[in-house]
């Protein structure tokens, strides 16, 4: 049944501005603030009050766009978007439709080893909606509160073309357009804050007709990417099930269910019409000139697609180390303080994307909490680079440095983990080995080159790890010479 058909997603992601103030107002965007602490009547949205546009949320908003390849329209206005819900206090929400901040750009996804252009159709901004705080599951619960400190925060909507196939090509496209954000600094996207959120739609069609198609639904409310990954992945095969059994599917919104995988609906899909846009008749349209639209171009940051060229060919990285390490703005900014510190790129790679990934995986920390600091890798490495420590040893000591924030140094001088370098002290322990194994060392005698390696075990066992591992493997082979 796969073969036969296609998905066709399209995604609006919703972000935060990392403004200090509100969309209209001056009332602060602070997260975690007690409730109902940041509001004003404007947020509030009382009777009589006047919106005051922030500039910073519109020259956050041109950075992105120009980021993601957009042109800046010339003129665009805000309009009202009317419905009502209890989150929203106006009763209608102040954003932008028919008349956009910016338009047209795209980013690239890697595919098959080459990259895909994903359309994006505009990018917009408006004012974010208060929090509903319900007391139990939202179905079931008898009260809901409303904090009122996120209505008002600045938004930016980004609303992409149908261009994506699959759950696969839509994860691309998030953690392509996350790492746009951060790395210009317009939002945090942290999602457990609701700082992204991701709405997807998705329809399926006959991959040999693409007038056989089911009506696409929307899923909301997806805040995280593994969730949005699994809801995709059920709707789509509801889609491919619809079509082979003949059902009519309307076009709808649904919610998705953590605990049961499924998606389930929510109310029929609005169109435009049925929000009643209409011009905001206190603002007056936004009219950027071309002076500022450029100098805000000049001053754009190195992007994740440039970063990752340059480590690529400063550091000589293989592209995957260089895609990985260029993810995340932290991450690269953590690398490339660690290579300054000590210079070999690629080893330095080598520990980041694998060691301490793995511990900072295994603990559930971000890169912010982790102990190991540039200073402290750096610090390890250099023990490594002149004898002091063998590679074995290292990871001892880096795990040591993951849990306490201790240095390199120190940790091996309390644990007594210098490496045993004395040509003399090693001769005797090999020498002792040999006697003890008597049948490897003649099978290595006899030709069998890999025989040294279990020797050289033996040897680090003997030791406890603390033996430099090249004047073992030097020792040997002469000591073993027919």
């Amino acid at each position: 049944m796969s073969d036969k058909y296609e998905t066709v997603i399209g995604v609006e992601i919703h972000v935060e501005l990392t403004t200090k103030t509100k969309l209209f107002c001056s009332c602060k965007t602070d997260f975690g603030a007690d409730v109902n602490t940041q509001t004003c009547p404007v947020c509030l949205g009382m009777p009589g009050v006047l919106p005051v546009l922030n500039a910073s949320a519109v020259e956050y908003a041109i950075k992105a766009a120009l980021a993601m390849n957009l042109k800046i329209n010339e003129h665009s206005i805000f309009e009202r978007k009317n419905y009502f819900y209890p989150d929203l206090p106006k009763g209608y929400q102040i954003s932008m439709y028919r008349q956009p901040l910016s338009r047209n750009g795209y980013v690239e996804i890697p595919m098959n080893g080459g990259k895909k252009r994903i359309g994006i159709t505009r990018i917009h901004l408006e004012d974010d909606a208060a929090k509903l705080v319900h007391t139990g599951d939202i179905d079931e619960s008898f009260t809901s509160s409303v904090d009122f400190n996120r209505s008002g925060v600045p938004l930016i909507e980004i609303v992409s073309e149908p261009d994506m196939n699959s759950p696969e090509e839509m994860k691309s496209y998030y953690e392509a357009v996350k790492s746009i954000l951060e790395y210009t600094g317009v939002s945090d996207c942290d999602m457990e804050k609701g700082q992204l959120r991701i709405e997807a739609n998705i329809s399926v069609r006959a991959r040999d007709n693409h007038q056989i198609t089911t009506e696409r639904s929307e899923i909301k409310n997806l805040n995280s990417i593994r969730y949005a990954i699994r809801a995709v992945e059920y709707e789509v095969e509801r889609h491919k099930k619809a079509l082979e059994s003949g059902e009519i599917l309307r076009m709808e919104t649904r919610l998705f269910d953590s605990e049961t995988g499924v998606t389930r609906p929510m109310r029929g899909k609005e169109e435009a019409h049925d929000y009643r846009y209409f011009p905001e008749p206190d603002l007056i349209p936004i009219e950027p000139s071309r002076e500022w639209i450029e100098d805000i171009r000049k001053h754009l940051p190195e992007l994740p697609e440039a970063r990752k060229q340059r480590f690529i060919n400063e550091y000589q990285l293989p592209e995957q180390d260089a895609i990985l390490l260029v993810s995340s703005k932290k991450l690269a900014d953590y690398y490339e303080d660690c290579v300054k510190a000590y210079n070999d790129p690629k080893i330095v790679s080598n520990w980041v994307l694998n060691d301490l990934m793995a511990l900072l995986s295994n603990s559930k920390q971000s890169l912010e909490e982790c102990k190991i600091t540039p200073k402290h890798l750096s610090g390890m490495l250099k023990l490594m680079g002149d004898g002091t420590i063998s590679g074995k040893i290292a990871k001892t000591v880096f795990e040591e440095m993951f849990n306490t924030g201790k240095m390199a140094d120190l940790v091996v001088k309390e644990k007594g983990l210098v490496q045993i370098s004395d040509e003399s002290e090693l001769t005797k322990i090999i020498e002792q080995v040999i006697a003890e194994n008597p049948g490897p060392a003649q099978d290595y005698r006899d030709g069998k080159q890999k025989s040294i390696g279990f020797l050289v075990g033996q040897v680090m066992k003997a030791t406890k790890g603390k033996a430099n591992p090249q004047l073992v493997n030097k020792i040997l082979a002469e000591m073993l010479k027919p």
